[in-house]
Order: C-alpha cells, then sequence, then structure tokens
C-alpha cells in the first residue's frame, strides 16, 4: 500500500463483491481506499470509512474528493417495486456521477441483466443507470458481469444445499445457457480498471470458458462436494412463477423481501447470460485465473467452515 497515492472512492464496500476488492486493493493496486459505508466499520489497513450511503450527497462529495478513480459497485439487487430498483441503481447512480465531477476515471459494476431491460425491473433499472453512465462527461467504463460467486456469497447458496442431495436446477430450458466468474477474479479486473485500459466501453467478462449449460455449473458443485452425479430438473417458465408467487406470499407473511420474486424468475428464465467478448479487450490488463473447478471447490470449503453447508 503506498499512502502518497490519491486514493480509490469505492461504493459497495460491505457487499460480496467490494469486500474482496478492499482485501486484494493492497497487494493489486498498491492504493489506498476511501469507502462508503451505511454503518461504521472496524478499522481496516488502507482503508478511509466513509459513513453515509448514496442519497447522501456530502458523504458522498468527501468520498469523491481528491479520488483517482470511482469504483461504483453499489446498488440494489431485490426490491419491492420498481422504484425501489431505481432508487437504488439510478438515482444513486446519478448521485455518485454528480460528485464524481473531478475524478478522472469512473468504473461503473453493471449486470447482464441490462442487456434485456424489458425481461425484469431489475434489468430495467441496470439498463438507466448505465445510460446515465454512459452520457456522462467523463473517462467511464461499464462492466456487466455475469454469476459472480465464491466464498462469502450467499446467492447461490441453495444450489449448493440442492446439490448435496445430488439434485440441480436447469431454468430457461435445456439449451441455456449462463457465464460465471469468481469474486476475486472479478475484484481483481474491476481493480486493473480503475488504472486505465478500455474507455467509453461497456465490458462483459466471465472466466474465460465462454459459458456453460446448467447441468456443466451443477456438476462442478457436485464435484466438489464428492458426489459422482447430479440429477438436472428442469424448470420451466410456468414453474417458475409459481414458484416466485408462493414465495413472494410467504416473504410477505413475514414482513421480507423474497430471494426468488416474479422479477428474478422472469431473467432466471431467459437462455442467454453468457459473456460477450469482455475479456479479449482486458487482456492487456486481466486475465481470468480462477477455474470453474478450482472455484467451487474454495466456495465450498468456505461454505464448510460458515457452518452453510
Amino acid at each position: 500500500m503506498n499512502p502518497g497515492l490519491p486514493p480509490l472512492a469505492l461504493t459497495g464496500a460491505t457487499g460480496f463483491v467490494g469486500r474482496r476488492v478492499l482485501a486484494l486493493a493492497a497487494t493489486d493496486s498498491g492504493r489506498p481506499v476511501r469507502a462508503l459505508t451505511r454503518r461504521p466499520q472496524p478499522p481496516q489497513p488502507g482503508v478511509e470509512w466513509v459513513l453515509g450511503d448514496l442519497t447522501d450527497i456530502r458523504a458522498l462529495a468527501r468520498l469523491c474528493h481528491g479520488a483517482a478513480a470511482v469504483l461504483h459497485i453499489a446498488g440494489v439487487v431485490n426490491a419491492a417495486d420498481a422504484a425501489g430498483f431505481r432508487a437504488g441503481n439510478v438515482t444513486g447512480t446519478a448521485n455518485i456521477l454528480a460528485a464524481a465531477t473531478t475524478v478522472p476515471r469512473f468504473v461503473h459494476v453493471s449486470s447482464l441483466a441490462a442487456r434485456e431491460p424489458s425481461l425484469s425491473m431489475y434489468g430495467a433499472s441496470k439498463a438507466d443507470g448505465d445510460a446515465l453512465v454512459m452520457a456522462s462527461a467523463r473517462d467511464w467504463v461499464i462492466v456487466r458481469p455475469p454469476g459472480v460467486y465464491g466464498p462469502g456469497d450467499a446467492e447461490m447458496r441453495d444450489l449448493f444445499s440442492l446439490a448435496r442431495f445430488g439434485l440441480g436446477l436447469a431454468p430457461g430450458g435445456a439449451d441455456a445457457r449462463i457465464g460465471l466468474i469468481h469474486v476475486d477474479d472479478l475484484a481483481r479486473a474491476l481493480l486493473a480498471l480503475t488504472d486505465g485500459g478500455p474507455s467509453h466501453e461497456i465490458l462483459e467478462i466471465d472466466d474465460g470458458s465462454g459459458g456453460y449449460a446448467h447441468a456443466d455449473h451443477a456438476a462442478a458443485i457436485g464435484r466438489a462436494l464428492g458426489r459422482s452425479r447430479v440429477r438436472m430438473i428442469p424448470i420451466g417458465n410456468g414453474v417458475l412463477d409459481t414458484a416466485a408467487a408462493a414465495a413472494s406470499r410467504v416473504a410477505g407473511w413475514q414482513g421480507k423481501l423474497p430471494k426468488l420474486s416474479r422479477d428474478r424468475a422472469r431473467y432466471l428464465a431467459h437462455p442467454d447470460w453468457t459473456a460477450r467478448g469482455g475479456n479479449g479487450r482486458l487482456s492487456a490488463i486481466w486475465q481470468p485465473s480462477i477455474s470453474l473447478d478450482e472455484g467451487m471447490a474454495d466456495t465450498v470449503r468456505d461454505y464448510r467452515a460458515r457452518g452453510w453447508l
């Protein structure tokens, strides 16, 4: 870590991807980090915490002051309605862009869901946030990762629990394909981009595989768990919608948001969530290094240590 360098301004620092960016920042970029947080955090070497959120204009100004780059990871992945998605993914992005007018580089983390905005409120909000970044008068780059997994990820935990019993889910039809990337590979790509690389581009990146059938993904989870075979269960759109409706009712009774919402079910059923071309554009500054089997084994070790499996 070189404290003489101007800091990297980071949103989403306490989330799944942001935590790995913080952990790798010292070794990969040598740059100190100024990180936004809603709640007080314990001291961390090389990290200056800024208390606030994406609605706090003063906190965002402190976050961005004198920064070499902004890495905007924060966003809303689950909300009760379109207004909730827009507040986090559109208004929040507008606020950080306004605070970062003098910052030389803006790296924006989006989602492959933004490629198909008509499928979900989430995808539409991410696409609208991307549009704000593209319209800004600065050196920007947008990264749209596919499914991100690794130690500490709670989103794919249910798939690992199913695979323990030799089962896997296949939404989107027999030919559906998904892209994947280990969280450490994604974090390293984002850190590399804060120092330069492609500009005014949308980059879809993955683990270098080009994508997987759901059966390939489930089989890799099974291998990491020591299972020789995982039986796939096809999940049609009707089943997904029914399951989402039931999950929404149960979550509503509990006063929570459902993990499988109707909005999420609509884009899960899409047959092509593979990344297109971003790895090649980044080859001069970054290449993925974690294979699917290595990453799944890493994730299983972490889940077992946490008592999640």
